[in-house]
């Protein structure tokens, strides 16, 4: 539970919240219309999430992956995703794309991904996986910023 010192900063400036959230909406419609389907989307949520360690923003997109069609194996190997070779290409090219964005490397090669993913993904699938990947890294942040609980436990 929040305290003091880590307001709830969703709850504190609610306009700025719900023109993140009217983002989030904006950009799921583009990743539709751009061909991804909300089983990717939902996947490079959750990877996102695993690697900010964002307990409130997992409870909410490892359940909503497999509501989209994600499978359990899939989940359950999604931190070592780089060797599970059990995802697609298109999987494959919008997680490495994600955490590219998510744990910014100056050393990593940005044009060699860019070439990489562009291999899988047109470039309204790139750009609508990074405004995803953009997205829920600040959903994490403000999560984080403010120890919101897991979403759907009991509260004590």
């Amino acid at each position: 539970m929040s305290n003091a010192s880590r307001p709830f900063i969703d709850k504190i400036h609610p306009e700025n919240y719900k023109a993140l959230a009217q983002a989030a909406a904006s950009s799921r419609k583009a990743s539709r219309a751009a061909g991804l389907d909300d089983a990717l989307i939902e996947l490079v949520n959750t990877r996102v999430s695993q690697i900010n360690g964002c307990r409130t923003c997992l409870s909410i997109h490892a359940p909503a992956a497999r509501k989209a069609g994600v499978s359990q194996l899939k989940l359950d190997v999604l931190p070592s995703w780089h060797e599970a070779e059990i995802f697609t290409d298109q999987e494959f090219a919008a997680l490495t794309l994600a955490e590219s964005l998510t744990v910014l490397d100056k050393a990593e090669d940005r044009d060699a991904i860019a070439a990489e993913v562009a291999q899988h993904l047109t470039t309204e699938q790139i750009s609508a996986v990074e405004w995803s990947t953009i997205l829920i890294n600040a959903f994490n942040r403000i999560s984080i910023a403010s120890d919101h609980p897991v979403f759907g436990a009991e509260q004590g």
